[in-house]
Formats: structure tokens, C-alpha cells, sequence
């Protein structure tokens, strides 16, 4: 195991300490206590909770509810009333909200305790955690290297066990990438299950949940639902959790070992996927090779990605957007250049995509692919110069492999399934069907079964 010095309590699962806090063996108390202890052994060091409210979280306890008072993180981009709010952009870096976003206040009604505000990306741009409110949050298994983003603060603070759930969110595999690189689970919902985007009617941006395991992950969804949006569904009449724990022993998976050409992946990385799925097929799952027609995803993808920059620049005064980092500028700019005919085209594809891959569906639980195409790299780089030996565009080009979930709204989740050669982690990203995150999350346990990874958290190195 890995070494951890952290307080005893933040080394089990929320699971455990949820059936602890029923019991009357600990309290929230217990928890805020030691989430505290391990966040002042880690931060400043780590950077990943980089604003702490503990006093607020020891005034809202509630006992008799979902998570009963189990500390949480809760993404520099979602507003809590009172709480320090940056989206990690020097236009915002004194801004304190006077009222929560509507899923914190669903996530608080259900027994969550905010005890800070994680790092990201100036406003959520990009899969490495650094900004120029804060600087850079390093991944807790080596901290000279990228944690992974946009939620890379998230995912961080999980690793070393600041909390035992943390809040993220996700367009270009926000949730999904850092999870990856950090041993963690991480899983995009359909759009409307918890909560929305700043855009209400938004369907691409959505929140969702992240923790050490995936039955931790599905008692975090249970307490995000709730939140009424114009998107927004009811939940279903079997909680998350009680499907995660009926999960069977085997499932059907069809693979896409570079998502049918969509994107280049490292030898490393197909290797370690190829071999997990090699274990789940001799463990008795079924893994079949499939093909999807992915022609336009990317250009779909830009397209609508730069609409929404486009909204927000619209929303934004002179003032905020004038610090943008170089890459939002230049977001920005695609967005000026958008036709009404490239964003007829994209919604054209991505509904092939989505009728394609739902067709897919029938014959699999779910279908797996790279959640990104190689490990970290050094901090200090954005985004990889190229992957494979293709050179990168822009940031976007090593985040292709998420456009898929993004632009079908189907859920998806990353699972860790073990070690690169230089010992970082990585996981596989796997999707199930239509508001099926039930079914997901009961394929991604029993693949959690077979792999049998240590997700226990560690010490920063």
C-alpha cells in the first residue's frame, strides 16, 4: 500500500464512514475534524483545495439526510454563497457570491458539507490545473506533473484524501481526465441528471460527481439529483448506490482501442488498456472489437465549444475577459468566425453520433475507449506538442477521445485500471446508453472488481 500519514478516517470510503455516521460510532464532526488535519498536512504544497471553509461547513450539519454530513470539495466554477469564487481568472479573484449555485444547495439538503473550493483551470479551460489566481495544482503522485483538469483539484485532493467526494465538472473530459491521472473515478452524467451548466439550456457543460471508488461516486450522484433545470429529469426510483451494489460478474464491452481513428494514442497506454481488457475477457466478460463512423466529431466538437465561449463572452463585461489566458483568446476568436451552417452541421453529426452509438449499445453494456492518449506530462506544458508523433493543433487535439460523450450526451465515466511504465496512473473511459448512468456505473464496478486497483489515498510525492 501506499504510504499515507493522513488521519485513519480519511482513508476509508464515504460508503464506510456514511454507514459510521448512521451507526453514531463518529459524527460529522469527526469528519470535519480530519478532513482539516489533512488538508493543512497537504495544502499549500499540493494546491488543490485552495480556498477552505471549514467554519461554514461545522454550521450546517445535518444529521438525518443521504450523506450526513460528509465533507466535500467543491470546483472553483460553482458558486457557494459566501465562499470565495475565482474561476480562476484575475477578473474574479475577490468575487464572494451571495448565493449557491442550485446544485450546492441540493448537495447541502442531502447532507454535504463544503469545506472548500477546488483548483482549475482559468475558466475551466484546458486539462492542466493552473491559473493566475493560484498557480498550478500538481498530480499527487508526482507533483512535477500535470493532475489532469479541468476538476484537477478535485481529483488531487481526493488522491491525498482531503475529502472522501469531490464536485466536478465536465465539456472536454473535465471529469474524465483527471480522474485518469490521479487513480480516481470520475463520471460525467447525462445532461440534467445534476444540475446544469451556468447556460441553463446547455446540454454539452454538465457537473457531476468524483470519488475513490465507483460505489463512492454513485452515493455522490444520489445526492446531486434534485435540481430543477430546464433539462432536468426526475430521478430514478432505485437509488445509484443500491445498482453499484448489484453489479454482476461479468458484462459485454465493445472496445475502441483509438476510438475507430479519432485520436492518436501512446504505445504505454494502449498496451495497459489492451491488457485490462484482455483480464476482464479471461475473467468472463465479453470484449468485442467495434467500429463507429466518427467523420465530423472533431469539427462538430470545435463547433459548438467555440458557441459556447461566444455565450460567455456575451455575458462577461471588458473588465473580466480583457486577463483571459492566450488559449481563451483565441477561443474567442473561433467563435466570431462560427456560420449559422458550421453549427447546422454540427448538430447534424452529432445526432449520426448519437444514433450510431446508441445502435452500438443493443449489443454491449457498455463501450470502452482511451479516456486520453498518453500520461502527464511536466506542469509546466499546457497541452502535449504531440501525442504519437502528431503534433497538437491546440489543446484541444489530445482531448478528442472525450467529444464522444460530450456531443451524444450519453454518460461516461472513468475507471483506473493501473500503472504506466513510470508508475503515473491511468484509467479507461467507458459509456453506457441513454440516461443509463445505473447501468454504467454497475458495469464500471464489476470491471472495478477484476482490476482490483488500489485507489487508497497517499501521500503527496
Amino acid at each position: 500500500m501506499a504510504n499515507f500519514t493522513g488521519p485513519t478516517l480519511c482513508a476509508l470510503t464515504a460508503v464506510e464512514v456514511r454507514t459510521l455516521l448512521k451507526s453514531g460510532e463518529i459524527s460529522a464532526q469527526d469528519l470535519l475534524d480530519a478532513a482539516d488535519t489533512r488538508v493543512e498536512q497537504t495544502e499549500p504544497q499540493q494546491n488543490a483545495m485552495v480556498t477552505q471553509c471549514f467554519p461554514r461547513a461545522r454550521a450546517r450539519i445535518k444529521p438525518d439526510t443521504l450523506l450526513g454530513g460528509i465533507p466535500i470539495g467543491v470546483k472553483d466554477l460553482t458558486e457557494v454563497a459566501g465562499v470565495r469564487t475565482t474561476y480562476g481568472t484575475i477578473g474574479f479573484k475577490d468575487h464572494i457570491p451571495k448565493a449557491s449555485d442550485p446544485l450546492v444547495l441540493a448537495m447541502e439538503t442531502h447532507g454535504a458539507l463544503v469545506v472548500g473550493k477546488t483548483n482549475t483551470p482559468e475558466m475551466g479551460a484546458g486539462a492542466n490545473t493552473f491559473n493566475d489566481v493560484f498557480g498550478p495544482t500538481g498530480n499527487p503522485h508526482n507533483r512535477a506533473l500535470n493532475a489532469g483538469g479541468s476538476s484537477g483539484g478535485a481529483a488531487s485532493g481526493l488522491a491525498t484524501g482531503q475529502v472522501w467526494l469531490s464536485h466536478g465538472s465536465d465539456y472536454g473530459g473535465s471529469l474524465r481526465t483527471p480522474a485518469a491521472y490521479c487513480n480516481v473515478v470520475g463520471l460525467r452524467p447525462s445532461p440534467g441528471r445534476a444540475g446544469g451548466s451556468g447556460t441553463v439550456f446547455d446540454t454539452l457543460g454538465v457537473q457531476g460527481p468524483m470519488a475513490r471508488n465507483v460505489a463512492d461516486c454513485a452515493l455522490f450522484l444520489d445526492a446531486m439529483q434534485g435540481v430543477e433545470t430546464p433539462i432536468s429529469f426526475p430521478a430514478p426510483a432505485t437509488s445509484f448506490l443500491s445498482a453499484v451494489e448489484a453489479a454482476p460478474d461479468t458484462i459485454r464491452i465493445g472496445y475502441m482501442p483509438d476510438l475507430c481513428g479519432h485520436g492518436p494514442v501512446e504505445a504505454d497506454v494502449s498496451d495497459l488498456l489492451s491488457a485490462a481488457l484482455n483480464q476482464a475477457e479471461k475473467s468472463g466478460c465479453t470484449v468485442e472489437q467495434v467500429n463507429l463512423n466518427t467523420a465530423g466529431m472533431d469539427q462538430a466538437f470545435r463547433a459548438l465549444r467555440a458557441l459556447a465561449f461566444a455565450t460567455t463572452a456575451l455575458s462577461l463585461p471588458a473588465e473580466i475577459s480583457r486577463h483571459f489566458k492566450a488559449t481563451i483568446q483565441g477561443n474567442a476568436a473561433d467563435a466570431a468566425a462560427l456560420t449559422a451552417n458550421d453549427l447546422a452541421k454540427a448538430t447534424l453529426t452529432r445526432t449520426q453520433l448519437y444514433r450510431d452509438t446508441t445502435a452500438l449499445l443493443q449489443h454491449f453494456d457498455i463501450l470502452a475507449f482511451p479516456v486520453v492518449g498518453l500520461g502527464p506530462l511536466p506542469r509546466e506544458i499546457e497541452f502535449p506538442p504531440e501525442v504519437n508523433g502528431l503534433k497538437s493543433r491546440d489543446y484541444l487535439d489530445w482531448l478528442g477521445f472525450s467529444n464522444l460523450a460530450t456531443l451524444t450526451s450519453l454518460p461516461a465515466l472513468s475507471l483506473p485500471i493501473g500503472r504506466l511504465p513510470n508508475g503515473m496512473p491511468m484509467g479507461i473511459q467507458l459509456i453506457g446508453p441513454n440516461r443509463g448512468e445505473a447501468k454504467l456505473l454497475k458495469s464500471a464496478r464489476t470491471l472495478e472488481r477484476i482490476f482490483d486497483i488500489n485507489t487508497s489515498p497517499i501521500d503527496p510525492s
